[in-house]
C-alpha cells in the first residue's frame, strides 16, 4: 500500500510540475494510470473527467482524488491530492518571493509562452481521445450534443450550467429510451 501511495504521489507531483492546466494534467494522468500502470481503464478515466468537471473545484484535484481513491483508497486519494497541489503551492511561494525578478525576466516570459503551446497540444490530445469515444459509441445523439454544445458556447453568453443541465437531461432520456442502465452507455 505504501509503495502505491508513493507512486501515486510522485506521479501526481511530476504531472503537476510539468502541466499547467487541469485538462492537461488529466491527459497525462490518463496516460500514466490507465496506460503505464493499468490501475484504471481509459473508460474509467473518462468517467472521472466527467465527474471532475461536474464537481466544484479544480479538475486536476478532483481527478486525482478519484484515481487515488480507486487505486489505494483514502490514503491514495490523499497522496494524489498532495502530489497535485504541492507543486503549484511551492511555485507560488517562489514567485511571490522573487516577483520582481520573475515579472521582468524575458527568459521566464519565453518559458511561459512555450508552456502555453505545450498545454494546447495536450488539450487537443484530450479532445481527440474523447471524440474517439463518441465515434466508438456511434450514436447520433452524441454528435448532436457536440454540435449543440459548440454552438451554445460560441454563440450565447449564457452560463455553461444550463448546457450541462441540458446534456444531463439528454443522457437520462437516452438511457431511459434505450431501456438500458445509465452505466451501460449503449
Amino acid at each position: 500500500m505504501l509503495k502505491k501511495m508513493w507512486i501515486i504521489f510522485i506521479n501526481c507531483f511530476t504531472i503537476s510540475m510539468t502541466a499547467n492546466s487541469g485538462y492537461a494534467m488529466f491527459g497525462v494522468m490518463k496516460n500514466r494510470f490507465a496506460g503505464k500502470y493499468g490501475w484504471v481503464t481509459e473508460e474509467e478515466m473518462e468517467d472521472y473527467l466527467a465527474l471532475a468537471q461536474s464537481s466544484p473545484g479544480p479538475v486536476a484535484v478532483n481527478s486525482a482524488v478519484q484515481v487515488g481513491q480507486h487505486v489505494a483508497g483514502l490514503p491514495g486519494a490523499f497522496s494524489a491530492v498532495m502530489g497535485i497541489i504541492l507543486p503549484p503551492f511551492l511555485i507560488m511561494l517562489l514567485v511571490t518571493y522573487f516577483y520582481t525578478f520573475v515579472s521582468t525576466n524575458p527568459y521566464v516570459r519565453l518559458f511561459i509562452d512555450g508552456m502555453q503551446a505545450g498545454v494546447c497540444a495536450m488539450l487537443l490530445d484530450i479532445m481527440l481521445g474523447l471524440f474517439k469515444t463518441v465515434v466508438k459509441r456511434n450514436h447520433i445523439v452524441y454528435y448532436l450534443l457536440i454540435v449543440i454544445s459548440f454552438l451554445y458556447v460560441r454563440l450565447t453568453k449564457y452560463s455553461i450550467f444550463y448546457l450541462a443541465v441540458f446534456c444531463v437531461i439528454v443522457a437520462i432520456v437516452k438511457a431511459m429510451m434505450s431501456g438500458k442502465g445509465v452505466r451501460n452507455h449503449d
